[in-house]
């Protein structure tokens, strides 16, 4: 089966989506993408640019079967945009993140636009696949709460029927590098924050957190690993200086120095306000790292589902987060967390990816 994914926003989570799938699937997926950056024109643009690249397959001779879209661009348009081209061809939307309950950075004001481009997306796929079943669920309270603020026609009746047919499955994880063995260090023990450097991941938080460590005198050593872009919260800056030499990585890292960094860690802290998958914690976990996590957003589903004991891995306060790293840096982590990571890695996964798109070809869902 001929499988084209299109994906307007190659780079970070979504590239590694996009890869690990197409390297892993047991069909013939191609790939048409837009580079990773101007975010809000991909929501408004990408359909009709990406619609021209898949004519430009189609007439080089190679023809999809089924057309998996990622969620940053307009599917609904999209899909009028390939009609002569592609016609009769199924289109599943996968959902990475959805605009309906994304923080609003301080320089953002509200723009029900990319709500609405969301709610399209999904109502005219033929599938709809969400990574996880906390952001299905948030998608359909959210979206019956938006739409049931407009005056008439509101299409509230429709949100229950798109969603009772969506389905999900997770994003994909390389996990191959980080069974390797643990990294043993001379010095403190080592928490990595692995998450982007913006607003909606928490650094208010992050910063309560690490004054606590040091006020308390725990000893331990920090590795602050992910994408900084040119606008950075100050907050970022005062948790750096904060940790000093404590400090032992700072920004992105690129593939080899972030699998040592996983290997060596002992806990992997997210403080983030915006999560509906985790990989970053994910592939934390498999390297070896107890997670201590916020009691929100997909936190509670990727606990219970390898296993692990919230009163030892969730929080609710920066005190609690605090306490429980306290507890963990004295404690060796629990291998049955680390193999429970399995489930997400792309050898598991794309099986599941390819059953469920088959499946359109036959309309067999």
């Amino acid at each position: 089966m001929n499988v084209l994914l299109v994906e307007p926003y190659y780079g970070g989570s979504h590239k590694a989506w996009v890869d690990g799938y197409r390297d892993h699937s047991g069909h013939d997926v191609r790939v048409v993408s837009h580079d990773a950056r101007f975010w809000k024109w991909r929501m408004h643009g990408a359909f009709l640019t990406l619609a021209r690249e898949v004519e430009r397959v189609i007439r080089e001779g190679w023809v999809p079967d089924v057309i998996l879209a990622s969620s940053m661009m307009d599917v609904s348009a999209f899909a009028g945009a390939v009609r002569k081209v592609a016609p009769g061809v199924p289109i599943a939307t996968y959902f990475h993140e959805s605009q309906f309950t994304y923080p609003l950075s301080p320089a953002d004001k509200i723009d029900f636009t990319y709500q609405m481009k969301n709610w399209a997306s999904a109502a005219v796929a033929d599938l709809v696949i969400f990574n996880s079943e906390y952001h299905r669920s948030v998608f359909r309270t959210e979206a019956t709460k938006f739409l049931n603020a407009f005056p008439e026609d509101k299409h509230v009746h429709l949100v229950d029927e798109v969603m009772d047919a969506s389905i999900v499955l997770p994003v994909g994880v390389d996990l191959t590098a980080l069974r390797g063995d643990r990294i043993v260090s001379d010095g403190p023990p080592l928490i990595v924050w692995n998450q982007r450097w913006e607003h909606d991941k928490g650094p208010d938080e992050l910063k309560e957190i690490v004054e606590l460590l040091i006020e308390r005198k725990v000893d331990f050593r920090m590795a602050m690993c992910g994408a900084v872009f040119v606008s950075v919260p100050e907050t970022f800056a005062e948790i750096t200086a904060l940790l000093g030499d404590r400090l032992i990585h700072e920004g992105h890292a690129d593939r080899g120095r972030y699998e040592e960094i996983l290997l060596e860690s002992s806990v992997v802290l997210s403080t983030a306000n915006q999560e509906f998958f985790g990989i970053g914690v994910v592939e934390a976990i498999a390297a070896g790292a107890h997670p201590v996590l916020p009691n929100r957003l997909v936190y509670p589903e990727r606990i219970a589902a390898i296993g692990a004991d919230p009163i030892t891995t969730v929080f609710d306060s920066p005190a609690q987060a605090a306490d429980l790293i306290e507890r963990v840096l004295v404690h060796p982590p629990d291998p049955a967390l680390r193999e429970a990571t399995s489930q997400y890695d792309w050898s598991a996964v794309a099986p599941a990816y390819d059953e469920a798109l088959g499946k359109l070809m036959t309309d067999d869902r």
